[in-house]
């Protein structure tokens, strides 16, 4: 049984069949009479939509949940919802805030559990951004990517996911807010460059891609006007992306807070993927699920 909890769950070649499963035109009815529950702790727009479609898209029958409905380790245990769960469906994707209720669900080792994000990482988001560079640089090795802003969860599988594909990793974050040092040094330990600073305009010289995210994250919002105050410096502005490589991309999970994180005009700007990116987490999900499903 395979789960995928982080995006370095697969090994490079694994990665690079689940891109290449990826492609739009791929959409083999693998789940056709079968279930996928989607368990949804925290709200989406993205996951939600992006993951029910790629399910329709293999054939497969969507079951959304709400946190709410099934109380994940409250009103019954995350193992027995879980074994529950594998009853009805072929998998199960949950968005959660704790990433050790994911590893619980991995534990009952019953369907393939698919992380949809979790407070320690992203990682179908990773595979929809290098999905989105791949199409756009045609390759991936010996590029490199700027993240400016919080070493959120996002910035974690980004960092792992670029490791495993030969993208080198540079890191602007405020002091406290740093990546963990074991996956820097997980991410080293794969042959590419990683550039810690605290300096944005120092990681965004010459890369090929700049990527941030939102300063506030939900569950953090008691923090929010602590973190502003942190991230000022760290916003991506027209100015930031003048020092990346000439036509350098710009990247954002989404939802964006326009006037912060990022300014308007890079948002809505020439170097902007983030409609080709939101459309991608469709086709990464599709991919993923393929791969799982055995089309290997």
């Amino acid at each position: 049984m395979r789960h995928f909890l982080e995006v370095d769950d697969l090994s490079e070649v694994e990665l690079r069949d689940v891109l290449d499963l990826s492609d739009p035109a791929r959409a083999e009815p693998v789940l056709a009479g079968r279930g996928v529950a989607l368990i949804f702790e925290k709200p989406s727009n993205r996951t939600r939509n992006s993951t029910e479609m790629a399910v329709v898209g293999l054939g497969g029958h969507p079951v959304t949940i709400r946190g709410e409905e099934i109380g994940l380790g409250e009103r019954e245990t995350v193992e027995d919802v879980t074994r529950a769960l594998a009853c009805y469906h072929a998998m199960i994707g949950a968005r959660v805030f704790e990433h050790d209720k994911l590893e619980a669900m991995a534990k009952v080792d019953e369907v393939p559990i698919v992380n949809l994000l979790s407070d320690l990482s992203h990682p179908l988001q990773a595979v929809a951004d290098l999905l989105t560079l791949k199409q756009r640089w045609g390759g991936l090795a010996g590029h490199s990517v700027a993240w400016i802003g919080d070493a959120s969860n996002v910035a974690r599988s980004l960092t792992l996911a670029s490791s495993l594909c030969g993208v080198d990793v540079r890191l602007a974050c405020p002091p406290g807010h740093e990546l963990e040092p074991p996956v820097l040094d997980q991410a080293r330990s794969r042959g590419i460059e990683v550039v810690v600073t605290p300096d944005p305009e120092e990681a965004a010289a010459g890369a090929d891609a700049v990527c941030t995210d939102v300063w506030v994250s939900m569950g953090q919002e008691a923090e929010a006007a602590a973190r502003q105050d942190a991230f000022g410096a760290y916003r991506v502005t027209a100015e930031l992306m003048s020092r990346a490589a000439p036509g350098a991309l710009f990247l954002h999970c989404l939802p964006a807070h326009r006037g912060l994180e990022v300014d308007t005009e890079v948002l809505d700007g020439p170097a902007s993927v983030v409609w080709q990116e939101a459309e991608n987490r469709m086709h990464a999900a599709r991919g993923l699920l393929l791969w799982l499903a055995g089309q290997r």
